[in-house]
């Protein structure tokens, strides 16, 4: 060997520089090989410049309500947004690699925390293991918000409740350093959860760096009018309905009675179900407490009225000679038997005999009569006001629902959603 390369010199020098281009054609250029020259640098903090903040953008973010706890005042939202920011130290040379893009895993470089300001809790996942990485140092990546915020909602129309709720979002920062986000598009999803539907999710912002997301919510009245406001309204017609019944007799007060029960066991199987208390309370709480109200006045009125017409008073009093009135058919009882004994014990003996005996019968008739006319005096006095105490309850109760139901559509209620930020 060493003899040929004495010999040989130029024929060796030639072969050992082919040896050494092959040795340098061996350097890995792979889109793998990059990726892991990329790793090793290790860049894990955020990307540094001169004026201490980075910019993430945000070119689209798609919205969804994932529910509406109305017992709580929570709005529990889903958030998906796509990130792009730029770290120079993450750039390459083309000449050397050919490539546009490689992937990195996540947990390898810096990237961005995404906070919601106004949320009792929020949590934030990568929707990959991975991002992509441009060759000119620009990173593209999504990842996925999962937050419960506080939203008041405006439930005073309830069930015709409608009220916008913000979802603020920010980055970190501090003193000017961190980084700052600059948003594009907003998109809602999948608007109809449960009894609440989203109407839009809009992108506003207060100042240069408090942007916000605004839902538009609004209830779908349909399940929570048949659950809630038809009873109501039925339970109060049938109220009206039965002073149809006889006064006189004990059926109107009994079914009267058991409204007024069925209604209060209406209202505590209710509780659960009605939302929680606000600034701006929901009326319909007044509303089962006018139309409780209304139930028990008229039970009362109807059990008052029932008094007079059998006995003439609303308060029973003792008579002066120490007896208690009976009932108009136990009085016209005994007066025929006491009419009977009469008569029974009577001899005809001679005309006085015979004018005494029709004196008594026309006494008891004359009396009999009397009572029958004031009887019937007190029933008719009773039936009268009877009338127009159902006349004024189905005017004040028609007009009440009329008005009741033009609150509940019209009115609007102003609640500050921006309290969290100070």
């Amino acid at each position: 060997m060493l003899r040929f390369v004495r010999n040989y010199p130029w024929i060796a020098l030639f072969l050992l520089s082919l040896l050494t281009v092959g040795c340098g054609d061996a350097i890995c250029t792979s889109r793998r090989c990059l990726a892991e020259m990329l790793i090793n640098k290790g860049l894990t903090s955020q990307p540094q410049s001169e004026y201490c903040s980075h910019e993430i953008r945000v070119p689209f973010i798609e919205y969804q309500t994932l529910s509406v706890d109305t017992k709580n005042l929570r709005l529990i939202s889903r958030l998906e947004a796509q990130l792009e920011w730029v770290d120079p130290e993450l750039k390459w040379d083309r000449s050397v690699y050919n490539y546009d893009a490689v992937v990195l895993p996540v947990g390898k470089v810096w990237t961005p925390l995404i906070i919601v300001t106004n949320g009792i809790t929020s949590t934030m996942k990568h929707s990959s293991d991975d991002l992509l990485v441009l060759s000119n140092g620009t990173l593209k990546h999504s990842v996925v918000i999962n937050t419960q915020v506080n939203c008041e909602v405006n439930l005073f129309n309830y069930p015709f409740a409608y009220d916008s709720c913000p979802v603020a979002i920010e980055s970190w920062s501090k003193d000017s350093c961190g980084s700052k986000l600059s948003f594009e598009t907003v998109y809602s999803a999948d608007g109809q959860q449960g009894d609440w539907k989203t109407e839009s999710a809009n992108l506003y912002h207060k100042t240069d760096d408090r942007y916000y997301i605004e839902v538009n919510l609004s209830i779908k009245y349909t399940n929570p009018f048949i659950t809630l406001l038809m009873p109501s309204i039925l339970i109060i017609l049938a109220d009206m309905v039965s002073f149809a019944l006889p006064l006189g007799g004990g059926e109107r007060n009994c079914f009267k009675v058991t409204l007024v029960l069925s209604f209060t066991v209406f209202l505590n199987i209710l509780n659960d179900i009605l939302p929680g208390d606000t600034a701006c309370s929901p009326v319909i709480r007044i509303h089962f407490c006018i139309c409780l109200v209304l139930l028990v006045l008229s039970m009362l009125v109807s059990l008052v009225l029932t008094r007079l017409a059998n006995d003439g008073s609303i308060i029973s009093c003792s008579r002066s000679k120490g007896t208690v009135p009976d009932n108009t058919g136990n009085r016209d009882k005994r007066e025929n038997e006491e009419a009977e004994a009469d008569i029974s014990v009577v001899q005809i003996s001679g005309p006085e005999e015979d004018e005494r005996m029709l004196k008594r019968v026309v006494n008891f008739l004359e009396a009999f009569d009397s009572e029958k006319m004031k009887s019937n005096k007190n029933f008719r006095f009773a039936d009268k006001i009877d009338k127009i105490f159902f006349g004024i309850y189905s005017i004040c109760g028609t007009i009440y629902f009329i008005a009741m139901t033009v609150v509940m559509v019209k009115y609007t209620c102003e609640v500050n959603h921006f309290e969290f930020w100070y």
